[in-house]
């Protein structure tokens, strides 16, 4: 009985030293080829950053060196559109009331980050990898299209915000649709870059001239004196908009950069140790920015209505007073709406600084989108692309549907896409959340490193929370839209979807000790014989 659960699980163990995996985990649903199975191949990583030597430190900052890269490439997904979108609105709707959200989205964010580094430096598999050899077949490629879905989303809205970037600094002369077809170029420069740095500082400098104001209150009271469903949605929109899916893939193969000698035990729980602090620093980096955006609506817009915004923008001579209707509602903005009322505030230099970073924050997408993109692509389907053909097969799907409504619509239904999308990546999420708690938490591919109880009970808690949250993110977003034929057809949807996400929590529950459920799994957290 007990051997007949083991070919089950179909899981086996590699030769170990030092109480770690010698070898590259051996496959849990085969691979395509013998080849693919020893040897996982990359389009990166061909030549590995050497780690310096130290005799018994506790800390090095050369090694810590040796180590940064990875996470504030990965941070950099937190200064997207999407996210200063919402972090706009939640300074506009709420003040500062909403800023300990973000703060806790953030810590909950860095903690699923750790899970994701610490996959890819026990296996030397990023998370696509495993799963291609854990799930089959058909779960796989549902898996990654999913994540696929993901990616594009976010492509898309680095298209949108740089479209509306472009239009604000042309003032106008360039359309929407010209600055989405525009950002085709951005897609080359990429490429020819293709390096990290400027598009954090780019934000740091643009969105950080605006800080001021008291924060601590806001940012360590977790109570919103006064709020009501407004607040509740803005609250739930920022965790949808900070924790995305394809960054957990992306940080799995990113930390595969540094050169660590998996046989050696020391050195594993050292890569571990020197990435969580590196993402801790990036990710703290991206919060302070996201502070930043948060602080100068708060301080400058919170509970402003359009009567008074459409007075100031009318005394400056804006063009763009016809966006701010004559009644006493609460303003509402949006990427576009934040740098005009900037504008009409602060001068015409505080609209270009918006828009320079607007511009910058675009590019994140570019860059991590493109290299998770390709290790999902090379991960879940053994398929070899180059970089360009990527970018450019996922950069032409994101242009189609946003050109249109550039030319067909307004700039309000542009930036209404961006609503969408934060949705459609708050759907994704359970695909990278329950995978990556899954695998690290098994005995059997984590060794030693597998996550202990706490680990496992409080990341179980906190993925649901996450997806619970983001589902009610979803229901309200698609109650909004008042329409019968939308409300039948996401029902349909939400089967599917359901059971899928069953299909995984079910493998996570047998993979969490939860032996009861261990019938028919493909994983198991015993050792095989």
């Amino acid at each position: 009985m007990e051997g007949t659960r083991h070919e089950k699980s179909k899981l086996k163990d590699s030769p170990q030293e030092n109480g770690v995996h010698t070898n590259q985990y051996s496959s849990i649903s085969p691979p395509a080829s013998p080849v693919a199975q020893d040897e996982p191949f990359s389009t990166y990583f061909e030549e590995r950053v050497p780690i310096p030597d130290s005799e018994n430190q506790l800390f090095s900052f050369r090694k810590l060196w040796a180590f940064t890269g990875p996470g504030f490439l990965m941070s950099i997904a937190y200064l997207d559109p999407g996210n200063i979108e919402s972090d706009l609105q939640s300074g506009a709707a709420a003040g500062f009331k909403l800023l300990w959200v973000l703060l806790v989205s953030t810590i909950i964010g860095l903690l699923l980050q750790r899970l994701a580094a610490r996959l890819g430096v026990v296996t030397g598999m990023h998370l696509a990898e495993v799963c291609n050899r854990q799930y089959s077949t058909v779960p796989r490629i549902i898996l990654w299209l999913m994540v696929e879905l993901a990616i594009i989303g976010s492509d898309m809205q680095e298209v949108i915000g740089c479209a509306i970037a472009l239009n604000l600094l042309s003032v106008g002369r360039i359309p929407l649709w010209g600055g989405v077809l525009i950002t085709i170029t951005d897609t080359f420069v990429f490429l020819f870059l293709d390096k990290y740095g400027m598009t954090k500082e780019c934000v740091a400098a643009s969105q950080g001239w605006f800080y001021q104001g008291e924060l601590l209150k806001g940012m360590f009271v977790p109570y919103c004196a006064g709020c009501g469903p407004v607040q509740l949605e803005q609250a739930v929109g920022i965790v949808g908009a900070v924790i995305m899916p394809h960054n957990i893939y992306l940080h799995s193969a990113l930390v595969k950069s540094r050169e660590v000698d998996r046989k050696n035990k020391k050195e594993v729980k050292e890569a571990n140790k020197y990435f969580f602090i590196e993402s801790t620093i990036a990710l703290f980096v991206s919060f302070l920015i996201n502070v930043f955006v948060v602080a100068v609506f708060a301080q400058a817009f919170y509970n402003k209505s359009n009567i008074e915004v459409n007075a100031e923008c009318n005394a400056t001579g804006s063009p763009h007073t016809d966006l701010f209707p004559l009644n006493n509602n609460t303003l509402e903005v949006d990427i576009y709406k934040g740098g005009i009322v900037l504008g009409c505030f602060f001068g015409p230099a505080a609209l270009y600084i918006w828009a320079i970073g607007i511009l910058a924050a675009g590019q994140s997408s570019t860059m991590t989108g493109t290299y998770s993109g390709q290790f999902v692509m090379e991960g879940f389907l053994n398929l070899r692309w180059s970089r360009f053909a990527r970018v450019l097969l996922t950069r032409s799907i994101a242009i189609t549907p946003t050109l249109l409504v550039a030319i067909f619509q307004d700039v309000q239904h542009l930036t209404g896409m961006n609503d969408f999308l934060n949705v459609l990546q708050s759907l994704q999420l359970p695909f990278a959340l329950i995978p990556i708690l899954t695998f690290t938490s098994l005995k059997s591919i984590m060794n030693d490193f597998a996550n202990g109880l706490g680990w496992k009970i409080s990341g179980g808690i906190l993925i649901l929370g996450v997806c619970a949250i983001n589902m009610y993110f979803v229901i309200v977003y698609v109650t909004s839209l008042n329409s019968v034929v939308l409300y039948v057809l996401a029902a349909l949807i939400s089967v599917a979807y359901l059971a899928f996400v069953a299909y995984l929590a079910w493998h996570c529950l047998v993979a969490l000790g939860v032996s009861c459920l261990d019938c028919c799994s493909r994983v198991s957290n015993r050792p095989a014989v």
